[in-house]
Formats: structure tokens, C-alpha cells, sequence
């Protein structure tokens, strides 16, 4: 994986416009206005609100970044953001500064191989559960457990594993005006969970295609479905019985209920509404520490404390956080 890159891409000027570090910021001031720019849906509090896209931006919001993520997420609020394109590997965006011509932005993130993406594939097509959710255009919490188990997280661990590119003067990564492509493009997610799965390098109708042939492909000649989950052979529906690959573990109910005894109705009746075994845990999340919060927002002003208010609820916040 490559780090963050803030070199221009081949073609650009030089992202201060002079030799000189002085006429580098002398454009700066506030954003120039535009109209019929991208807006987020969100107008206050958090961006992203399904758990891809939240997962998503744990990852950005996780480093810290202060007052740049803040003026970022302003910046995709008022549609300084003029365009947005998701490619396989790769996002586009022009987002207006303070400078007349808008900077052009990029975020990389390398794609799956062919490969990893036909096991994915094999993994999700061995369970209804997954083509179901999928079909309907929803994203399963345990698709985030499938690609890791192909040993591929979905989503990027950490910033290095984005390389990051704006055509603006600032070297910060990453700066305002991707932290506003960012926003964005949880959103995008939001409204579409395929455009995830995009730019990893999978579009909707090739993957949902490929799902419906192995599917297709899981019903013997007499019509006979081939069982899934545990008592299915190791990728007998796609790959054929002379196959070495594991089986797929099971997900959602059929994780919980795999494997138990068939219980008479008559018997069960007062544990209907409880769980028949511990129901599995839920996909990880990103551990922060409790003064995130403040490291973001940075110092209030003067007014209501300044710096050492900041202080005072930063020693607050981990006291809290320790009991």
C-alpha cells in the first residue's frame, strides 16, 4: 500500500502557483460561493448514516485532524464540492476554494484482484442470506466478516492506505478540501452501498449477475437445491466436486441455528422469544480513545473558556472514560 501522496497529478501546476512560500496562502480567505454544488443531505451532527458509511469515516475521523476535518465537513454542507465520480480504484472530485479555479482532488485505493473477487463471490453466492440482502440493495453487517476472512478488509485500516491528492496549496492530509470529498462520499455510500463495492472494483449489475449464475449453478440437474451452510460440501454448488476450498461459514440465523437438534414446537413454546444459543457479536469497530470528540472541534473561544476550558473537559473525558 502507498502512503499519502499530495503531489499533484501529471499535468498540474504547482500547487502554490509561485516559487515563493509567501504568494502560496496569498490567495487565501473564504471559500467563494457556488451554486448548484454537491450538498450533504446531512445539515448538522454527524455525516453517515448506515453503518458502511460510518464505518467508513471512523477511519478518517479516528486520526484527529482537528479544525480540518471540521472545515471540511462545512464545505460539503454549503456544495463547494462541484463533482463527484467513483471509479474502480479511484475518486474524482473538483471542490471550490478561495481561488477561482477549483482544485481537483483524488483519493486511490487499490482494487481487489479478479481473484479475490471470484472467491468473494463463491462465499456470498453459498448462502441465500448474502444474495437476499444484496438483491435488495442492502449491505449485511457480515459482508464486513466475509472479506475479511478472504484477507481483504473492506475498509481501509488506517490513512496510509489512501493516496491522497489535491491541486491546493495546503501540504496538510488531509486538508479541508478532501475531507470534504470524504463526506461526500459517505454519503454517496449511503445512498448507493454498491458505489463501496465499485471502487473496490466490483460494480452492481457484475456482481449481482455473478451471484445470480452461482446461484443458478447451486441446483443439481433434477432441480434439487444443494444445501448451504454447514452441511453443504465444500463449494460443491460452484466449484465443483473435485474442489479443496473450505466451506463458507455460516452468517446471519443460519450462524445461530446451525447445528441444532430439531425441538418439537410443543416444547419450545416458552422460549420462543429467546435466543437459542448467545447470538454472535457484532462486527468490530474502530477502538478511540474519549477525548476524540475534543481533538476534533478543537479550542472553544475565548468567550467560554479558550484553551483552558479545553483542558479542564479534556482531564474530564478521560476520567469518565476510566470509570
Amino acid at each position: 500500500m502507498t502512503g499519502p501522496d499530495r503531489t499533484p497529478p501529471p499535468g498540474d501546476p504547482t500547487p502554490d502557483g509561485d516559487a515563493g512560500a509567501a504568494g502560496r496562502f496569498a490567495d487565501f480567505g473564504p471559500p467563494r460561493r457556488v451554486d448548484g454544488g454537491l450538498k450533504a443531505r446531512s445539515t448538522r451532527g454527524a455525516i453517515g448514516v448506515s453503518w458502511w458509511s460510518r464505518r467508513f469515516l471512523e477511519v478518517l475521523e479516528s486520526f484527529a485532524l482537528g479544525t480540518r476535518l471540521t472545515r471540511g465537513r462545512s464545505y460539503a454542507r454549503k456544495g463547494q464540492v462541484l463533482r463527484l465520480d467513483v471509479t474502480p480504484g479511484r475518486v474524482e472530485a473538483t471542490v471550490q476554494g478561495s481561488r477561482a479555479e477549483p482544485y481537483r482532488v483524488g483519493i486511490e485505493l487499490p482494487v481487489f484482484p479478479a481473484a479475490l473477487w471470484e472467491r468473494v463471490e463463491r462465499d456470498l453466492a453459498a448462502q441465500a442470506f448474502f444474495s437476499a440482502r444484496l438483491l435488495a440493495g442492502d449491505l449485511p453487517a457480515e459482508l464486513e466478516e466475509v472479506f475479511a476472512d478472504a484477507g481483504a478488509p473492506l475498509f481501509p485500516s488506517g490513512v496510509a492506505e489512501l493516496t491522497q491528492r489535491c491541486s491546493c496549496p495546503d501540504f496538510a492530509v488531509p486538508c479541508k478540501h478532501l475531507a470534504a470529498t470524504f463526506y461526500l462520499l459517505a454519503e454517496a455510500f449511503d445512498a448507493d452501498p454498491f458505489q463501496l463495492l465499485h471502487w473496490r472494483g466490483r460494480g452492481r449489475a457484475e456482481l449481482l449477475d455473478r451471484l445470480r449464475a452461482l446461484r443458478a449453478g447451486a441446483t443439481d440437474p433434477a432441480g434439487t437445491p444443494v444445501p448451504s451452510g454447514p452441511d453443504r460440501a465444500p463449494d460443491a454448488a460452484v466449484a465443483g466436486p473435485t474442489s479443496n476450498a473450505k466451506p463458507v461459514p455460516a452468517a446471519g440465523a443460519a450462524r445461530v441455528l446451525a447445528g441444532l437438534p430439531a425441538i418439537p414446537l410443543d416444547e419450545a413454546v416458552d422460549r420462543f422469544w429467546l435466543p437459542p444459543v448467545p447470538l454472535p457479536d457484532r462486527p468490530p469497530t474502530l477502538a478511540t480513545g474519549p477525548e476524540l470528540l475534543l481533538r476534533q472541534l478543537g479550542a472553544p473561544a475565548p468567550a467560554i473558556g479558550g484553551p483552558g476550558l479545553l483542558e479542564r473537559l479534556r482531564r474530564a473525558y478521560r476520567t469518565f472514560g476510566r470509570s
